[in-house]
């Protein structure tokens, strides 16, 4: 009896939070061990399935890196990086493009198992982002300079539950491979997003990363930009992207640890929360 009061009360404590976010949107990045190990993935899946089942309106962004790496790797393509970013000759942008692909349909195929309707998209579908070059050094790396949702508004609106992998083009019509941080701000900048999520493989932002005891649970924009210049590499990427979503409208970023289990359900619904929150100052 004690066990099942117990499960009764964490629902109570839930129904706040679902009365909260019910019909609001909420972009969801979702990369690392989450996407590789096939126990996590399954407990992410269940998470955003039961958000989108209570009334919210999830949308994923997914990357791809180590699997695009993988194969690479496995044809004898060699990956380089600079600036934390893929450089993407005509070769590995096919590639990439082809690996995206195979990620965003096997999320639709799991979201659909677990009982809800997925669509599959890229940022070429419906001139959804718009792109220019990044850096002529990084080859097909895009700047997002244009975002039309007019495709994700339609689809929320009949209930569907958009997976989008990072890929654009230019005027010209040419693809390229977009970091899928900078698409998930841009999204939910566009869409005016409650939420924006990084599932991430660290538990959240450290004051000191030598420090596992010096995890920040809360932090405005100006705290953020104040730790900039002690980033580096995918971290500092990242800050950007959370600073850049807060200040153009997004109410709520998250960092999260996608290592954990349902990492998703206790930030959302439980009063203790965890990982880093990033705020608007005040």
């Amino acid at each position: 009896m004690q066990e099942t009061l117990k499960k009764a009360q964490i629902l109570i404590e839930a129904l706040p939070y679902i009365r909260k976010f019910s019909s609001k949107i909420i972009c969801i990045k979702y990369g690392g061990s989450a996407m590789e190990n096939e126990a996590l993935k399954h407990c992410v899946m269940e998470d955003i399935a039961l958000l989108k089942l209570v009334g919210l309106k999830p949308i994923i962004i997914h990357g791809g890196g180590k699997d695009i790496s993988n194969f690479c790797e496995k044809l004898g393509i060699k990956s380089a990086f600079k600036q934390g970013l893929r450089v993407s000759d005509t070769e590995t942008t096919k590639l990439a493009e082809m690996v995206l692909y195979q990620i965003n349909k096997g999320l639709v195929q799991h979201l659909q198992s677990l009982g809800v309707r997925a669509v599959g998209l890229c940022g070429k579908d419906g001139g959804l982002l718009h792109c220019t070059k990044k850096d002529a050094n990084l080859g097909f790396v895009g700047t997002i300079s244009g975002v039309d949702t007019a495709l994700l508004h339609a689809l929320l609106e009949r209930d569907y539950l958009p997976i989008i992998a990072p890929l654009g083009m230019d005027e010209n019509l040419n693809t390229y491979n977009i970091n899928a941080d900078d698409v998930a701000c841009a999204l939910a900048k566009d869409l005016k997003a409650e939420k924006l999520v990084f599932l991430s493989d660290i538990a959240g932002l450290y004051a000191d990363f030598e420090d596992e005891n010096s995890l920040i649970s809360r932090i405005t924009t100006s705290e953020a930009k104040a730790l900039l210049p002690s980033l580096q590499g995918g971290m500092l990427i990242k800050l950007k992207s959370c600073i850049d979503a807060c200040e153009s409208g997004v109410k709520r970023v998250h960092i999260l640890d996608g290592r954990v289990e349902h990492a998703l359900l206790l930030e959302f619904f439980t009063d203790e929360g965890i990982g880093t929150l990033v705020v608007r100052d005040e």
